[in-house]
């Protein structure tokens, strides 16, 4: 097998994971959830999403999370940014890196941005700009790469358009996103193989679901084809507020468990990425999906019988 020697992951289940909960979570745990993600080893963290509180309410404490956390050497700490508004905000709680998106199909932007494609554009450049004359990085989310939820199918050519228009705009690394969970292996292959020809020195991540149970084969895929940076949320928590039925990305911990057992290094300690799982689990209140998850929730009611 071509497999990397090294894979970063990203953590983004303060953001991508919280974001679809229904219960409140409150803003002392966040930053104590973040605070113990810092502690694992993981070198970037998606920590909140600067959008209005109207849309995403479970991230109304954008500011107060982000200034409040315990910012750790060495981590990228990353906020979701929609519009300069949020960027003034981002950037007064100091984020690391802005992360503007968009999609690749038209319902699915006009639904999750309000605005068509050509429409969502021209904001994401002024972000970007301003974003670059404080210094900051920007990271370039793609929705619906592999499928949407209203169109089905989504062209690679208009993945590819969509992708490029971002990179001219300077953005320092692209994560293109199977947002409903639809990709499998042939697929991941194929669009990845006409991105890397289209993108050969591009820094790009992907960002895979797990709805139908094949984010693990996706990312093995993908790293096959010399991909090496993976998005993932801790315990499988999340899903997306405007795809109906799309559950959680990859989970952090089962893809640790995976990348461990082949030897591939990632810098994470297992067992304190684990801690921060059964932390947020109580907080939530309910089981997390991933299958690591389970089998600490199944050793524990062995031992309690």
């Amino acid at each position: 097998m071509n497999l990397p020697e090294q894979v970063v992951i990203k953590e983004v289940g303060p953001r991508d994971g919280l974001q679809n909960e229904p219960q409140k979570i409150p803003t002392d745990q966040k930053i104590e959830w973040i605070n113990r993600l810092s502690d694992t080893g993981l070198s970037y963290i998606e920590i909140t999403s600067f959008v209005h509180p109207k849309w995403i309410p479970q991230l109304a404490d954008a500011l107060e999370v982000a200034k409040s956390i315990r910012k750790k050497k060495g981590i990228t700490y990353a906020a979701l940014v929609p519009n300069l508004k949020g960027l003034e905000r981002a950037l007064e709680a100091d984020i690391d890196e802005v992360s503007v998106f968009m999609s690749a199909s038209e319902t699915h932007n006009k639904k999750n941005i309000n605005k068509t494609i050509k429409d969502t554009y021209p904001v994401l450049e002024e972000v970007v700009n301003e974003a670059k004359k404080h210094n900051k990085s920007v990271r370039g989310y793609v929705s619906t790469v592999f499928g949407c939820p209203y169109e089905g199918e989504v062209s690679v050519d208009q993945v590819i358009d969509v992708s490029r228009r971002l990179f001219d705009m300077g953005i320092d690394e692209l994560s293109l996103g199977d947002t409903i969970g639809v990709a499998h292996p042939k697929q991941v292959e194929e669009v990845l193989l006409r991105i890397k020809d289209e993108f050969p020195n591009k820094s790009i991540a992907l960002h895979f679901h797990d709805t139908r149970g094949t984010a693990l084969a996706n990312c093995l895929t993908a790293m096959q084809l010399g991909f090496n940076t993976f998005d993932a949320s801790l315990g499988g928590l999340g899903g997306c507020p405007y795809a109906k039925g799309a559950s959680g990305n990859v989970a952090t911990d089962d893809l640790l468990y995976m990348l461990d057992g082949m030897g591939i290094e990632t810098g994470i300690d297992f067992q304190k990425l684990l801690d921060a799982a059964g932390y947020i689990q109580r907080q939530i209140q309910k089981p997390l999906p991933s299958h690591q998850m389970q089998i600490v929730h199944h050793q524990k009611e062995s031992e309690q019988e």
